[in-house]
């Protein structure tokens, strides 16, 4: 039995200079976090040359390419898992459209765990590859690719694209700042729920015609990352703010009236900045506030359920392998 655990993600800046069309012409950088809530897949050897997968759904299959479940399906065809398995995949945010990267996070962490039980050893920049290749280029989803990448690397990072490459970069900071960062970053859950597809179709649809506020937000992905190094944290709160009025207007399925309200809400309650998670549309509001504001943010979002987090320093990783003797 293998059990592999793979961070969710919180994207601070630069989101949507991730897609190829844009990044390998004009270059993009991202600014992201691991955090300690995680998607996890136990995968089991069966007795017979069954395949069972267990999620919201049960599907019991003679073959690989019966399943409904794409990423599952085309995790195990990539890893070369032929028959004989039973997969159940878990997440500590189980709804769907939250906007914390669950998705490449479990495509992420199906590689790893059918490579462990085949009993490869895989790198984290492959993992990330083939979890972009199987998202992008086979199931044609319309992503980027940072999702994928903080997935497997974890930690705080600094991701830039090219045409030359995709390079991570370790953000570095001492166990206070990080506590204090940590500390003024508060996760509301809005309630709203969307299809980040259809959001970032049209976002990779209108790419052409959003190449400044694009480039602006690949910038502000350069000065968050001196902001944060240099422990300027206000600073990074008023570049969230920024960064959330640039993206808004990337795509009209961004941002909705009450979306737009319960932000209003929480900057006038006293948060420097923030933005809604993934995406956009729905899902988790990010926001970045002084500790002695919190108890009145939380007070004019009394509505909303609160997720307490912490960034998390491990990528995608084993935590059991256990084998029989044969």
């Amino acid at each position: 039995m293998i059990i592999v655990q793979t961070p969710l993600r919180i994207s601070f800046l630069g989101g949507g200079t991730d897609f190829e069309d844009f990044y390998a012409t004009h270059g993009g950088a991202v600014l992201s976090t691991a955090i300690d809530k995680c998607t996890f897949v136990i995968v089991k050897e069966r007795f017979d040359d069954m395949i069972y997968v267990n999620y919201s759904k049960k599907e019991i299959v003679d073959r690989v390419d019966q399943l409904r479940h794409e990423l599952v399906r085309e995790a195990m065809r990539l890893a070369g898992v032929e028959k004989g398995v039973e997969i159940t995949t878990l997440a500590d945010i189980p709804a769907e459209g939250t906007g914390l990267g669950s998705s490449s996070s479990l495509t992420v962490g199906l590689l790893q765990a059918f490579y462990t039980y085949k009993g490869e050893i895989v790198a984290a920049e492959r993992l990330a590859e083939e979890a972009c290749h199987i998202e992008i280029d086979i199931l044609k989803k319309p992503i980027g690719k940072q999702d994928q990448y903080i997935a497997a690397f974890g930690n705080m990072r600094f991701i830039t694209f090219s045409r030359g490459g995709i390079k991570v970069e370790k953000i570095d900071l001492s166990p206070e700042a990080k506590r204090k960062l940590n500390e003024s970053l508060m996760l509301f859950y809005t309630g709203i729920t969307r299809q980040a597809s259809k959001v970032l179709a049209e976002q990779k649809v209108n790419l052409n015609y959003r190449q400044k506020e694009l480039e602006e937000l690949t910038k502000l992905a350069f000065e968050g990352r001196s902001t944060v190094l240099e422990g300027a944290f206000d600073e990074f709160g008023a570049l969230l703010h920024r960064g959330w009025q640039l993206k808004k207007q990337l795509s009209s399925k961004v941002t909705s009236t009450e979306i737009d309200e319960i932000y209003e809400a929480a900057h006038r309650a006293g948060a420097i900045g923030g933005k809604i998670a993934g995406a956009g549309g729905g899902g988790f509001l990010l926001l970045y506030c002084h500790k002695e504001s919190q108890d009145e943010v939380r007070r004019v979002l009394k509505g909303l359920r609160e997720l307490p987090f912490r960034f998390e320093q491990d990528g995608s990783k084993v935590i059991f392998n256990y084998r029989r003797a044969s």
